[in-house]
């Protein structure tokens, strides 16, 4: 079961796409989100969850203060999940925050995004290959605010990831078989 862990929408639970999705595990997002409460990222941050899935990134960041959240999945199946997980949250959220989802890849979306983004979770199928994440990274370079945060999660025997020009590596941090890796926005 994936929920909501905290916030305006805490312990909300979140449909959850029947195939080719894999939900960051709860004690995964609770520690992360940990770490962006305790840095003040959240919130008024306007959020970008890429690979979306059932949107419980993006989502679990809207319950906890941010302004506002784009949700990208390419599976129609998987946006259509998002979608309606989108409405229970802003539901719950009210007026205070916007959230919209995008049925497009990652990279046709940063092709025409406007930005600028503060907050901004990678969460690729594990089959997306280094070449193909690095290419995205490229393109979302543009449209980060300066000093945005960038959150990667590849499983844990991936390489770090390859950051372009304008993401300078920060931390990483290993939770069984996933890993996190942080990147920031020069600037």
């Amino acid at each position: 079961m994936t929920r909501i862990i905290a916030g305006r929408a805490g312990s909300l639970v979140l449909d959850v796409p029947d195939a080719g999705t894999r939900p960051t595990s709860d004690r995964v997002r609770e520690s992360l989100f940990g770490a962006l409460e305790s840095a003040d990222t959240l919130h008024g941050a306007v959020v970008l969850d890429l690979y979306a899935g059932s949107g419980a990134l993006g989502l679990e960041a809207l319950s906890r203060g941010a302004a506002s959240a784009d949700l990208v999945e390419k599976s129609p199946r998987a946006a259509t999940v998002a979608q309606r997980n989108a409405a229970r949250v802003a539901k719950a959220v009210g007026a205070a925050a916007a959230v919209r989802v995008h049925r497009s890849s990652a990279d046709a979306f940063l092709r025409t995004a406007r930005g600028p983004f503060d907050l901004v979770f990678l969460d690729p199928p594990y089959d997306v290959s280094e070449a193909e994440l690095s290419s995205t990274l490229s393109l979302l370079v543009p449209v980060l605010s300066p000093g945005a945060d960038v959150v990667i999660e590849r499983a844990a025997r991936s390489p770090q990831p390859t950051l372009p020009d304008g993401l300078v590596a920060g931390r990483s941090k290993r939770y069984g078989d996933t890993a996190l890796w942080w990147a920031a926005a020069a600037g």
